[in-house]
């Protein structure tokens, strides 16, 4: 028997949540409205209640750090895990929309921090709509790295407006960036890679990564493994196509 007989949504054998009991809809409609709570600006969002190890049980800052990676539709946490030790020192949160993927990565990161002393404390993740409240969760320049992996396609013409990555959506994802900050992108679909690159190709602050940047930087190596969907496109022997750009200073 593998689930712990008292709570049977924990594994026996690995101490993490299983994800059978948190199974959603692969997708949900972003543009439609959802019941929970948004914080009305950045400095409302209480940092205790996701990394208590760095704030202070009041909400006060209790250190210098700020969030500085975000996830957007991080999906059942998989590149927030791999993310985690290789930047051990970065506070990054997930941005997921459906309720029970949330739960899941919530469980899963309580579980991971139990079973790994002094790990795992700077990841955490917030049930949101992304495409709606970016502003409200990060300052101007606050950020350094975005990632949009495997989002959904949106494959009828009608419903492009609900993709992730858009021209205008690139307006606030340059907002919250630094200059310098990364936008990383990939997806199995390669219409949506061309529309995710050809936004990011005409858009004035933002410019493609070199080849030898792109061999250089360890987050790059992830975007084709760490996630569930990623592993899913790989065993099956399936294309990738990725948009990798830096976020750059408006032109005089």
């Amino acid at each position: 028997m593998l689930e712990n007989e008292a709570n049977p949504t924990i594994s026996k054998s690995t101490g993490l949540p299983r994800k059978r009991f948190y199974r959603a809809r692969a997708h949900s409609n972003p543009l439609s409205d959802s019941h929970f709570p948004v914080p009305i600006s950045p400095s409302h969002v209480d940092y205790s209640l996701h990394y208590p190890q760095f704030f202070s049980s009041s909400g006060e800052v209790g250190s210098i750090k700020k969030v500085q990676f975000a996830d957007v539709g991080c999906g059942f946490g998989g590149l927030l895990i791999s993310l985690s030790t290789l930047f051990p020192e970065t506070l990054m949160i997930g941005m997921e929309l459906r309720d029970k993927v949330t739960e899941y990565v919530k469980e899963r990161i309580l579980a991971l921090r139990t079973t790994n002393p002094g790990q795992y404390q700077n990841v955490s993740v917030v049930r949101t709509n992304s495409m709606k409240y970016i502003p409200n969760y990060f300052e101007k320049g606050q950020l350094t790295k975005m990632f949009f992996l495997f989002p959904d396609p949106h494959f009828k013409e009608k419903n492009h407006r609900r993709r992730v990555i858009s021209p205008h959506l690139l307006d606030e994802y340059a907002y919250v960036l630094e200059v310098g900050g990364i936008i990383y992108s990939i997806t199995d679909v390669e219409e949506l890679g061309d529309w995710m690159k050809t936004c990011l190709e005409n858009h004035s602050m933002f410019e493609a990564l070199t080849e030898e940047e792109l061999e250089a930087d360890p987050a790059v190596k992830l975007l084709r493994t760490a996630t569930e969907e990623g592993q899913k496109v790989a065993r099956n022997g399936g294309q990738t196509f990725q948009a990798v750009y830096r976020r750059i200073a408006p032109s005089l």
